[in-house]
């Protein structure tokens, strides 16, 4: 029986259409898609309806783990919180109309003032239940503050909700200079999806950004690790290939999926 199950993120093929995205997810072997709002607005400016993402989803029995992505409701308060949560509940009416599980809301890019992110993402949280829809905190190893596992783990336990969870991911791991040990602290209940990737030795880790990932094993992460980390503390849920290369985009999707998948389980599965 696999360890994980496996999931293919829209970024890693995002200029191929969304319903695209979908039939290639499904043919390359996935059993779920993260679906970007850039992507799923691009599909409604072109007079497609969220219902033909349904239906596309149905049709190839995908699951949606996350939506990507909730901005600007970290921080600050007042006028411009209200303003922000305008476009947050139009996503999360979005991911709710696809069937997403749960939308990815991330942290500011510069410095953060945790106790109010904390008691905003409570807030989120509830917002988040009129939707049916659970908003799930990630951390960006390139912002400023907000950039570790351990960040995360600290926003989650300030937010005191029951349904709080993260998104963990090895690359922001190493750029952001946490720890893979990290994850031993968490219940796997706490994560909302593993995002799965390598990094190349160069340049530095600090250097890099989303578009330098890898393919899984193309890089020095120790993967193996990641995934070990993993099931020790019992989870056995997503994995979801997450890349932003160029040199990805001007190749069959298809084949990219496919690829990716076979990366993935050549080294969760060893």
């Amino acid at each position: 029986m696999p360890r994980f199950r496996y999931c293919l993120n829209a970024s890693t093929i995002r200029t191929t259409p969304v319903l695209q995205q979908i039939s290639t997810a499904r043919a390359a072997g996935y059993d779920a898609i993260e679906l970007w709002h850039d992507h799923l607005d691009l599909h409604l400016r072109n007079g497609g309806t969220l219902a033909d993402v349904r239906k596309a989803l149905e049709d190839h029995g995908l699951v949606v783990p996350t939506t990507i992505y909730l901005a600007g409701w970290f921080q600050p308060a007042g006028p411009e919180h209200d303003q922000a949560l305008i476009e947050v509940r139009r996503r999360l009416e979005q991911s709710a109309a696809v069937g997403a599980q749960r939308a990815i809301a991330g942290p500011p890019p510069g410095p953060a003032d945790r106790a109010l992110g904390a008691r905003h993402y409570h807030e989120l949280l509830e917002l988040g239940k009129s939707f049916g829809v659970h908003p799930a905190f990630e951390y960006l190893g390139f912002v400023e503050d907000i950039c570790r596992l351990e960040d995360a783990i600290d926003i989650v336990n300030r937010s005191q909700h029951v349904d709080a969870t993260i998104v963990i991911d090895p690359f922001h791991c190493v750029r952001g200079g946490g720890s893979i040990d990290t994850i031993s602290r968490l219940d796997p209940r706490q994560i909302a999806i593993s995002h799965f990737n390598d990094s190349p030795a160069t340049p530095p880790f600090s250097q890099q950004g989303d578009e330098d990932r890898v393919m899984p094993g193309d890089g020095i992460v120790d993967l193996s690790g990641w995934c070990q980390a993993l099931t020790d503390i019992g989870y056995n849920s997503w994995l979801s290939l997450e890349l932003f290369r160029e040199d990805l985009l001007t190749r069959n999707p298809l084949d990219v999926a496919r690829e990716g998948l076979e990366k993935m389980q050549r080294i969760a599965e060893a």
